[in-house]
């Protein structure tokens, strides 16, 4: 053991000389290894990033939540054409599956109201805000954090009282530093009371954030916007009871609707119904595509990397064949001379990955400056990868030029290095 302690101390030295003996050789050399390995791991990273900033927005609601409407969240076999005739789902649905539905924690009717809203206190204006009309069950469903105040109830939401739930941004917009409970605004051209500021969450780079939303009773919006097809985007949003089996639980779901809707047996759906735990497996296999891009497109990049590692490993042995010779002439086995030189091709590979990740670490912190509250992930597995891969394409690079030097004659080696 001491003895390959010693060749790896030697070995880092013959290393270390390499790098200040031939600056420019070297460079060039490890170059490939450093954009190889900066290439891996910042795919690996971005895909990470991204990847939690998507769970990060979905994490507020459940895995097991529903959500169905006349559009789908992914492909579908269903013809474009035909999709655009389903019908959105209605307010009357919604109060029908409430009562029936079994197995459902909560249920609530959703209206998407189109494009930014303006919310007018006194002579300050929030433009631009996105309205989420709801029922009051949406509190059950989404983990809102309220600041201050409340969430609007059952009556306010079934008598679609003037009542609203602002995120912080748009009560940071209207009112400043003082407190926006009991205000009165303007929105829809109605007067609306504000009853509800909700915690600030951050920004995120994929899914917007509730910050610049506001939550009224889906009633209201709905004697402004009626429920004309094309202005408004209805949805059911539904929580099914923890414990339940989901398949059974959506193919009741279904059951009822097509009842509702006179669906004959035989005839497709005329609704979708999208399941988040679906939609996870969906982003999951588009980072999995991206994963498997980057990588094949950075093995380019090591390839010519160990390339570069393989010519100085070549180099080095011949400049050393004198060494050699004398190392084996002193008793030195094959093995240890492989050793010597497959540590030295190790140790220069992982040199260049560290620099490949130091960079990416740089990149990282340069970039999270500029996409607010977007926060890159340089995970400690992937660093771990990282420095594995740059040990593994030192051992490749170096195996050849080891065996090389370790079957070199002593007698010719000593003579060719005089």
């Amino acid at each position: 053991m001491l003895i390959y302690l010693r060749v790896l101390k030697e070995s880092f030295n013959f290393a270390i000389n390499a790098l200040r003996n031939n600056r420019l050789r070297t460079f060039l050399s490890l170059l490939g290894v450093t954009i190889g390995i900066f290439s891996i791991i910042a795919v690996l990273a971005a895909v990470d990033s991204l990847k939690k900033d998507i769970t990060g927005s979905l994490s507020a609601l459940d895995n097991s939540t529903i959500i169905v409407m006349r559009f789908n969240f992914g492909p579908s076999d269903i013809p474009r054409w035909k999709r655009e005739q389903f019908p959105d789902v209605t307010y009357e649905e919604y109060q029908a599956l409430k009562k029936t539905l079994p197995d459902v924690e909560a249920i609530s009717f959703a209206l998407g109201v189109p494009g930014g809203s303006s919310i007018k206190y006194q002579d300050v204006t929030s433009a631009g805000v996105e309205i989420g009309a709801v029922t009051h069950e949406y509190y059950d469903i989404e983990a809102f954090e309220l600041e201050e105040g409340r969430f609007f109830n059952e009556s306010e939401a079934v008598s679609g009282a003037g009542v609203m739930v602002l995120g912080h941004e748009v009560a940071q917009t209207l009112f400043g530093d003082s407190n926006g409970i009991g205000k009165e605004v303007r929105i829809f051209g109605r007067r609306a009371t504000v009853i509800g500021i909700l915690k600030k969450q951050g920004q995120s780079l994929f899914t917007g954030s509730r910050d610049g939303q506001a939550f009224v009773p889906a009633n209201f919006a709905r004697k402004v916007y009626g429920t004309t097809k094309g202005t408004v985007f209805p949805q059911l949003v539904l929580k099914p009871e923890a414990g339940v089996d989901n398949d059974e639980f959506v193919a009741i779901l279904e059951q009822q609707l097509r009842s509702m809707r006179g669906i004959k047996p035989g005839e497709i759906n005329n609704f979708f119904v999208n399941q988040l735990q679906g939609f996870a497996d969906f982003i999951d296999n588009i980072t999995g595509q991206l994963n498997i891009i980057g990588l094949v497109i950075s093995g380019f990049s090591l390839l010519v990397g160990g390339f570069g590692i393989a010519n100085i490993m070549f180099v080095s042995v011949k400049e050393r064949t004198n060494l050699i010779g004398i190392q084996k002439s002193l008793g030195a086995k094959n093995k240890f001379i492989l050793s010597q030189f497959l540590f030295e091709a190790i140790i220069l590979s992982v040199i260049g990955g560290l620099v490949g990740l130091f960079i990416v670490w740089l990149v990282s912190i340069i970039a999270s400056q500029f996409t607010g509250d977007f926060e890159f992930v340089l995970s400690p597995v992937n660093m771990l990868i990282g420095t594995i891969v740059s040990a593994i394409i030192g051992l490749i690079s170096g195996i050849i030029p080891a065996i090389s030097a370790s079957k070199l004659d002593p007698v010719e080696a000593i003579r060719t290095g005089m």
